[in-house]
């Protein structure tokens, strides 16, 4: 299998060679290029055919948002995907988490995570499964919440929800709002992983969601949960 391609983009030159010196020790993972503002990562996406991008958000120029905005919305040949981008964040930058994934960021990550959650975020997004580290998901969804929270319907009447999910994939959909992984899912409902991801494809084509990020900010918006919400038991 070709090796997954990864483009840094930071305005620290530090935070990049300690990245690129990471990825490029995994026999599966490749730097392919790197970027110090927006507009040099506009024009390096442009010109270097890549999978995922790490996308600082604070930078001088064209910042991480609207570069993750114009890449994701860029025209693609036919067939072809934008590649994911994962924005990098600490939690004093918790609205620009916000507004990233608005622009159409797959998901997060913390600057300061562990290595190897930083080579699993690169994997998984890849995946197409955008589950970014859950520990870190479920840490920033509880500063991020009110954010999304703004201007939603009440928890109440929710509204914003396809009225065509059943039960299960309304179940589903409250786990991964919760930042559980699908083998999580999976053994919270007593089903196998297979089943989770035929689940999570169904609400994800019901609720037009890019990817899971999507839908967790959907359920956030939506008030199907908020901040601070002890997952039910399962039923």
């Amino acid at each position: 299998m070709p090796a997954v391609r990864v483009v840094l983009v930071d305005d620290q030159q530090l935070v990049r060679a300690g990245f690129r010196m990471v990825i490029d020790s995994q026999p599966d993972l490749e730097v392919v290029g790197e970027a110090s503002d927006g507009l040099a990562a506009l024009r390096l996406v442009e010109s270097t055919p890549c999978d995922v991008v790490l996308m600082d958000v604070r930078m001088p120029g064209v910042d991480g948002i609207e570069a993750t905005r114009r890449i994701t919305s860029a025209p693609r040949p036919e067939g072809a995907e934008p590649p994911r981008v994962v924005v990098l964040t600490t939690f004093d930058l918790d609205e620009y988490v916000v507004a990233a994934i608005g622009a159409g960021a797959s998901g997060f990550l913390l600057k300061d995570a562990p290595p190897e959650e930083m080579l699993a975020a690169v994997r998984t997004v890849h995946a197409g499964d955008a589950v970014i580290a859950a520990s870190s998901t479920r840490r920033l969804l509880q500063h991020v919440g009110p954010m999304l929270r703004q201007g939603a319907a009440t928890p109440a009447a929710p509204k914003g929800l396809p009225a065509d999910l059943t039960p299960r994939e309304r179940e589903v959909l409250e786990c991964m709002a919760h930042g559980l992984t699908n083998s999580e899912i999976a053994a919270r409902f007593f089903v196998s992983e297979a089943t989770v991801k035929t689940h999570v494809g169904r609400v994800l084509a019901k609720t037009g969601s890019r990817d899971r990020v999507q839908a967790v900010v959907l359920a956030y918006t939506a008030g199907m949960v908020q901040p601070g919400d002890v997952l039910r038991d399962a039923r």
